[in-house]
């Protein structure tokens, strides 16, 4: 085998069979999650990636009667937005078939919480025979001790974790095109600043 003819990893996720699924940033849970600056941020970062390089973006939201609506720095940025009250955005009606309709077959997860909805989405997504990856900077919970077991839990039922500038290097796949340069200034942004916590 050379290099002219090597088969990119199935393990990868590329712009042609992935999609990008924002769960439950809302407004009123928001505030009460760790790292919630860098959660909005990396998963902003994240949607205006799927927009230079095209690629399926779905996001929900859990009884926005009673948490609010999406934050505004990402609702900006989304079409529309399904609403649910089961915890799994898989069971969210037609979510699965418009994967299957666009020939998506990896899921990328964001958001909260990652023991609630992300879990629960990511366990039904598994089973439904979808490769189901999860960005571990653009998830979080109220408590870390869920969130990281969460994780732990995802990762051993078969979810790949991932970070948000490695998801943005992979789907771009190679420098020196026009998408590239675009890419590379959302990896150089400097993130906020929690220091003062």
């Amino acid at each position: 085998m050379t290099e002219s003819n090597l088969t990119r990893s199935p393990e990868m996720m590329s712009r042609g069979d992935s999609a990008l699924l924002v769960v439950d940033v809302q407004e009123k849970l928001i505030p009460l999650i760790a790292q919630q600056e860098t959660i909005v941020w990396n998963i902003r970062r994240l949607l205006d990636a799927t927009e230079v390089l095209d690629l399926f973006v779905v996001a929900t939201e859990q009884y926005p009667q009673g948490l609010g609506q999406t934050v505004g720095a990402l609702s900006d940025l989304l079409g529309e937005i399904s609403e649910k009250t089961a915890f799994s955005s898989a069971r969210v009606p037609g979510l699965l078939a418009s994967f299957s309709k666009r020939e998506i077959r990896k899921v990328l997860l964001v958001g909260i919480e990652t023991h609630v909805c992300i879990e629960q989405t990511a366990l039904d997504m598994l089973s439904a025979g979808l490769g189901v990856y999860v960005a571990v900077d653009a998830v979080g919970s109220r408590n870390s001790l869920d969130r990281d077991i969460a994780l732990r839990r995802m990762e051993s039922a078969g979810a790949v974790l991932t970070t948000t500038e490695a998801v943005l290097f992979e789907w771009c796949e190679i420098a020196g095109t026009p998408e590239f340069k675009r890419i590379s200034q959302l990896v150089r942004e400097t993130g906020p600043d929690t220091s003062k916590r």
